[in-house]
Parts: structure tokens; C-alpha cells; sequence
């Protein structure tokens, strides 16, 4: 009966990407929102130019002004055609609100002359400061925690944690964590994207101290992790963090990463009780430097919500100085993302992730695949299915059903006077592999995965998303899911 049903609904998402697709094809899209009220005077003619005399900005009380302009493909000297006018002050827009670091971002036009323009730019920022007591689940999610552990309050942690996202109005970014309770963390980052002059290079450095009283020491058959416990600290490490990035552009960006990280385990756990093969080499301590690089490129109309665009990422890298043996590793992942503007507030999506791991021979700790963060097939969310290769393929289908805000008390706020609601209805189909060697397959790997669904993405204050989910996999298993992270 389930893998009937199973087949119905992936019947009718068929269809319905069927019916999208010739939507697409057929409908007239529009990529401008939210800007009715710009206006051409005198722009009959969509051949002539304009220039750009002069771009005024207001609102920004901390955000340097470069930091906005540098954002900016329009610059006071340039000329733009009368009739892409409209749509390169929409890109600028989207650009400027794609920092994250406003709330609310408009950009119009005061057409000076028969050739010429000045650009007004309003921004109202966020609140960047968040001092704040630290609730953590240990699983990882509010709905892991209350749905296999029945909110066990011994399975949180507790502290405090310091973040600034624009600390010298420069968006560079400033995370202290203090926590304790289940595990142990103290931990810091800071992050400068803008360092030098001209606002291309950037740097971040961080480091932490890591305690836990359980760690995953293997994956079952079944696709569970195997926790290994203990009253005192099983799992002691420490990192160093070092970056660099540059980013020339607007689009395309560029970055570096170099980490130390010093691991110590319970002697048990490498044992032939346990795993023997934790490490790939008979010791319960390790350290090991990781290289990373990753080329992002990013054209979306909301880097924390996308509707439309392309984003996509390729990375590289490499555990250990070695080639074999031990942790040494060396990885290839990329990830594509595509965002179609249907008509009639519907939109599709699609995302294609991959990522291998050579040699396959690999330590345990270097396997993990789909299962972790938000890297799985959804459906099988619970389900932890280890690799040295995988690829997921997502499509979702959806239409904006709600969109409004409501008025608080805090009426004289600039940033706390409304919190707005938008809320989209969706249908979705995933596909996934994970491919391990014969050493560690489990029930779900090196075999087809899929599944199908329908939910509800609510976006709300401060683009905190809640995603509910009902999902049938190809196991005929159907389950209700919530997720507070960001999602596909």
C-alpha cells in the first residue's frame, strides 16, 4: 500500500513539473519586483543613454557607504540604455540586499536631465549585535531531539554566545562561543571579507577547544549511528582556523582555507570491539592540517531565500599532508542550484550536489555523505548512509500563498516594528546514491534512493525559515518533518 501511494505521488509530481515546464515556456515572467514606483520621464526612446550623475544613500547609521557601493554594477560617471534602466536598478538592489546586511533595500532613479541621473538608495539595516544565552540540541535539530530522544533535557547544551555580523560596518563578523552541559565548547571566529583598499581580499581566523561525553563511532546496517558514551569526556580536539578570499566582483568569488585540528579519542574506540578502521591506523590520537579552496559563484534575486537565479560552487580538498593511509584524503564536491520564475507567484527549482573522496579506502571519519547537515534525501533525514561518492538530485515546485506582516509594540523601531510573514505551498522530489566500499555498506548504500512530498516553507523575522515536510521514500516509510535551518 505504501509503495503504491509512494507511486502515486510521484506520478502526480511528474505531472505537475510537466505542466511547469510548459508554463515556463509560455508565460510572461517578470524579475522586477517591489519597484512600481520608478519612473522614466522623457525615456520614449529606449535606445538613448542616460548617465549617472551622482548616488545618494541613506540609512545606514553603521554600514560604511563603500561597503553599499562596492555592490553596485551602476557608479557615478557610467551610462546605462533608457530601457535596461529599470532592470540594472533592480540587479543593484538585489545585490545590495544580498549582503545580508539590511532589512530592506530600495533603489529609484531622479532623472536630472535628457541625459542624465542621480540614484537614491534607502536602506534600513538589520540589528547586528546578538549577546544572547545559548540553547543547543546535541542531535542537531529541534525535531530530532523531540522525536528520537523525547526532548531529553540531559541531551542540551547550555552557554553563551557573542555574534556581531558588522562589527566595524565593514559586514566582517565576530562569533564567540561559551558552552557546556552534554559537550564542551569554546570557540572563536572572526571574519574580515573586506581587508584592503579595494574591497576584493579578505581574511578570517578562528580556533576552538571541543570536549564531548559521546561520539558516533560507527554506522549501523540500518543506517543509525552507534554512539560510544561515557560519564567523563570521550572526545577531546582543538582547532586553528586560517582564510583568505577574494572576491573582484560582484558574482564570483574565491576562497582558501587552512585548518589544524588535534583529535583524541578513548582508547577503546580503535579496538576491534569498536572500529578499528577510526583513524585507518591504530592510534587514539591524530592531527592533521586540511586544505580547502572553493569557487562560489552566486546571481540570485535572495542569496537567504532564492525565487530566481543560478548559484552554484566547485571545491577542493585535501586532509593530510600524505596520499594514503591514515586520514589522508582528497575531495571533489560541487553543487548547482537553479531558480525559475513560473508566473502567477509559482516557482520551480532544481539542485544537482556531488561530491567524491579518493582514495576509497578511507578513515571513518572521512565517509560521512548523506545524512549530515543539510546534505540528504528529504524523507530520510534520520537515515545516515556513509560514502566516499554521492550525488543528490532535489526539485521542488511552489506558489507564494501568503504574504503580509504584522504590527508589534514596538511601534518607534525601526527594526522591530513588524514582522512580516511569507509563506509557500510545495511539491518535491528527491533522488540520491551514496556509494561506499564493500567494507562498510550498509542497508542503504550503493543503491537508488528517492522519495516525494509536499510542506509548507514559512519565512519570517530575520529570514528565519521554518520548513514542514511530509515525505514517502522508496521504502514505503511516510513521516511528517520540521526544520529551523535553511533548507533547499
Amino acid at each position: 500500500m505504501k509503495s503504491y501511494l509512494l507511486n502515486i505521488l510521484l506520478t502526480i509530481f511528474i505531472a505537475l513539473i510537466l505542466f511547469s515546464v510548459s508554463n515556463y515556456t509560455s508565460a510572461q515572467t517578470n524579475a522586477i519586483e517591489n519597484i512600481t514606483s520608478l519612473k522614466v520621464i522623457n525615456a520614449s526612446d529606449s535606445l538613448g543613454t542616460l548617465q549617472v550623475r551622482n548616488i545618494f544613500i541613506s540609512g545606514n547609521k553603521k554600514t560604511k557607504e563603500y561597503i553599499i557601493l562596492r555592490e553596485m554594477e551602476l557608479k557615478p560617471g557610467g551610462y546605462i540604455l533608457i530601457g535596461n534602466l529599470i532592470n540594472a536598478l533592480e540587479k543593484d538592489r538585489q545585490h545590495i540586499f544580498n549582503t545580508t546586511l539590511f532589512l530592506d533595500v530600495t533603489v529609484e532613479p531622479e532623472i536630472i536631465s535628457a541625459n542624465d541621473f542621480d540614484i537614491k538608495i534607502t536602506v534600513k539595516e538589520r540589528w547586528y549585535i546578538f549577546p544572547l544565552p545559548e540553547l543547543q540540541f546535541v542531535d542537531g535539530t529541534l525535531n530530532e531531539w523531540l522525536a528520537k530522544y523525547k526532548g531529553d533535557l540531559n541531551r542540551l547544551n547550555y552557554g553563551a554566545k557573542f555574534t556581531h555580523y558588522n562589527l566595524t560596518g565593514r559586514k566582517d563578523q565576530l562569533r564567540v562561543h561559551l558552552l557546556s552541559g552534554y559537550t564542551r565548547t569554546i570557540s572563536f571566529n572572526y571574519k574580515a571579507p573586506y581587508s584592503n583598499a579595494a574591497l576584493t581580499n579578505g581574511f578570517s581566523v578562528g580556533g576552538g577547544h571541543f570536549q564531548n561525553r559521546e561520539i558516533v563511532y560507527k554506522t549501523s546496517f540500518d543506517n543509525e549511528v552507534v554512539f560510544y558514551k561515557r560519564k567523563n569526556f570521550v572526545r577531546n580536539a582543538w582547532e586553528i582556523q586560517l582564510g583568505y578570499s577574494i572576491r573582484r566582483g560582484i558574482k564570483i568569488s574565491h576562497s582558501f582555507n587552512v585548518n589544524y585540528t588535534h583529535v583524541s579519542i578513548d582508547d577503546s574506540i580503535i579496538t576491534a570491539k569498536y572500529n578499528k578502521a577510526y583513524f585507518n591506523k591504530p592510534t587514539s590520537k591524530t592531527g592533521y592540517i586540511d586544505l580547502y579552496y572553493t569557487l562560489n559563484y552566486s546571481d540570485v534575486n535572495n542569496v537567504l531565500y532564492p525565487l530566481t537565479g543560478f548559484s552554484g560552487s566547485i571545491g577542493l580538498g585535501k586532509r593530510g599532508l600524505g596520499f594514503t593511509g591514515g586520514v589522508n584524503s582528497f575531495s571533489l564536491g560541487v553543487e548547482f542550484n537553479k531558480y525559475w520564475p513560473l508566473g502567477g507567484k509559482w516557482y520551480a527549482s532544481t539542485q544537482i550536489q556531488g561530491n567524491i573522496k579518493l582514495p576509497f579506502r578511507q578513515a571513518y571519519i572521512n565517509q560521512q555523505a548523506l545524512g549530515y547537515d543539510n546534505t540528504y534525501v528529504r524523507g530520510m533525514e534520520y537515515k545516515i548512509i556513509d560514502g566516499v561518492a554521492y550525488g543528490i538530485s532535489k526539485f521542488n515546485l511552489k506558489r507564494e500563498i501568503f504574504n503580509f506582516s504584522i504590527n508589534t509594540i514596538f511601534t518607534k523601531s525601526k527594526t522591530l516594528n513588524k514582522i512580516p510573514f511569507r509563506i509557500y505551498a510545495k511539491a518535491f522530489a528527491d533522488m540520491g546514491y551514496s556509494y561506499n566500499t564493500e567494507n562498510f555498506v550498509s542497508r542503504l548504500n550503493n543503491t537508488f534512493l528517492g522519495s516525494a512530498g509536499v510542506g509548507l516553507d514559512i519565512i519570517t523575522f530575520y529570514d528565519l525559515q521554518i520548513r514542514i515536510e511530509y515525505s514517502v521514500n522508496q521504502l514505503g516509510q511516510n513521516r511528517l518533518f520540521l526544520h529551523n535551518d535553511k533548507g533547499f
